[in-house]
């Protein structure tokens, strides 16, 4: 083909036989998306999977820590720790999911998502790494050290986790090294990137799984020693009128009806009212005051007896003539907030009082309750109840209703005038607080204008600086005061009226 005179006709066969083996090579390549498509779509059925079986495993974990907390509460305060740490970083490789998709229309349309674009630009820049791509970077290697500094330097996890996360330079085939984000992710058709996003997700579940297992394996066999038992004393209330029977049970912590003891002492002396491994507590509440109830119950185990101890105690108290009304927070509630308030009345269970508000909204219910303020200056929670004896008590609790205060602006967590590099100001996101303010707030900057010395203001949406706004930053010089100002928020979803503004002095 390469020598002497071709003619028409065999350019057109030429012609055609390179079209035939574009069709295949298209053919194939769409197959393979395809493939990739399917495989993401397991992945992420198992990911649905695991998380379910991952949180059964972590709400048995957290049972054991309430049932046995001198076994189970440091593990289980670290698998809380594995659980944050994992949900964050599986939330925000969701997110960018969502942001490499979002132009496609039908998701489920994989021979469509054949383009390279979206992750080359948006990862990479020449032969360096954009901002996003050494965000994605740092996310990996953070949430690796983040459960490594949970487990400590001994655990067995330690390869694990270094393989399932690792960053570090590849080799190809050809012997080259390759940067790791060059290697995984650059040149790919988005379809395998998020296949491969959407396995990186599977390996923090499967991660979690494997850890918390590990927890709660390694004390199991421990646990279920009766060595390692505890008596528990359940009484019906806390307090006792004068004249009251006191009632209640008492049951091993991890209770079997089938194991019934063979002797129980309380108080001293022996007792015998036992029904299906529960020693029923009924006796007199005694005067007025604090009562102790402890005492053994005797197991057989081995051949040898084993002893329970057990103790709590519990308090006679007057007759009351008023509820105890009180806010979580503060002694004021605040409007557009779900202020949590707590009704109790001593000697009446939660569930037998009426409690209702004017001045706003009440929900809840058991003693825990969610006011939300209208548009007057006090609120009013009003309680009421039926005791024992048949007497009716009533009471009432008045708040005032403020505003929520002026937010502050901020900068990487600082406010007023915040010194930084230049480079630091172009990337950080602008933020509002309000320290030292009781209420935990999830606070989000909508907008905010930005001036530069010699410069226009600028007004930019969102919580991070636009192109024009990096622009104009560019030509600012070290010792400059740049201003963030007129910043607009939301308060858990509530528009605050007043965000202050914040400074940034350049130092470079």
């Amino acid at each position: 083909m390469a020598g002497g005179k071709v003619s028409a006709r065999q350019k057109m066969i030429n012609l055609m036989y390179l079209v035939f083996i574009a069709m295949l090579a298209m053919n194939m390549s769409k197959e393979v998306l395809s493939a990739f498509g399917f495989m993401n779509e397991k992945l992420i059925e198992n990911n649905i999977s695991t998380t379910a079986k991952n949180n059964e495993a972590y709400a048995n974990l957290a049972t054991k820590a309430s049932e046995q907390a001198a076994k189970f509460e440091e593990l289980n305060k670290d698998a809380i720790k594995i659980k944050g740490y994992s949900s964050e970083f599986y939330t925000y490789i969701e997110e960018l999911k969502s942001k490499m998709s979002a132009e496609i229309e039908d998701k489920s349309d994989y021979e469509a998502m054949d383009k390279t674009t979206f992750l080359d630009e948006y990862f990479f820049k020449g032969e360096n790494f954009t901002a996003e791509g050494e965000e994605f970077l740092a996310k990996i290697n953070g949430y690796r050290t983040d459960v490594l500094n949970v487990l400590g330097e001994k655990s067995k996890f330690v390869p694990v986790l270094a393989k399932r996360f690792s960053t570090e330079d590849e080799v190809n085939r050809d012997g080259k090294t390759i940067k790791w984000l060059d290697y995984r992710y650059k040149g790919f058709p988005l379809v395998a990137s998020l296949t491969n996003l959407t396995q990186m997700q599977a390996d923090i579940k499967n991660t979690e799984s494997d850890i918390v297992s590990d927890l709660l394996g390694g004390k199991m066999e421990e646990a279920l020693s009766l060595n390692n038992y505890k008596g528990i004393v359940a009484l019906d209330k806390n307090a006792y009128f004068a004249g009251e029977k006191v009632t209640g049970k008492i049951v091993l912590g991890r209770y079997d009806a089938t194991m019934i003891p063979d002797n129980v002492t309380l108080n001293g002396k022996d007792y015998k009212n036992i029904q299906s491994g529960q020693v029923i507590i009924d006796m007199p509440a005694g005067n007025v005051g604090s009562h102790d109830i402890k005492g053994k119950i005797t197991f057989t185990q081995d051949g040898k007896p084993v002893d329970v101890d057990f103790e709590s105690s519990y308090s006679v108290i007057p007759q009351p003539g008023d509820a105890v009304v009180s806010a979580d927070k503060m002694n004021v509630v605040y409007r557009g907030l779900s202020n949590p308030i707590s009704v109790s009345l001593p000697g009446v269970s939660d569930n037998n009082l009426r409690v209702s508000a004017t001045g706003g909204s009440l929900s809840g219910g058991n003693g825990k309750y969610v006011l939300k303020p209208g548009g007057g200056n006090t609120a009013v929670i009003n309680v009421s109840a039926t005791l024992s004896n048949g007497k009716s008590v009533n009471s009432k609790a008045t708040f005032r209703i403020k505003d929520i205060p002026a937010a502050m602006g901020s900068v990487r967590g600082q406010y007023g005038t915040v010194r930084m590099p230049k480079s630091g100001l172009s990337n950080a996101p602008i933020a509002a607080g309000l320290p030292d303010f009781e209420f935990d707030l999830s606070i989000r900057v909508q907008s905010f204008k930005i001036k530069v010395p010699g410069e226009l203001t600028i007004i930019v949406n969102g919580s991070s600086l636009n192109a024009a706004a990096k622009q104009k930053l560019a030509k600012a010089k070290r010792g400059d005061q740049i201003n963030i100002f007129d910043i607009k928020a939301t308060a858990n979803g509530v528009n605050l009226k007043q965000v202050l503004p914040v400074s940034i002095e350049l130092t470079n």
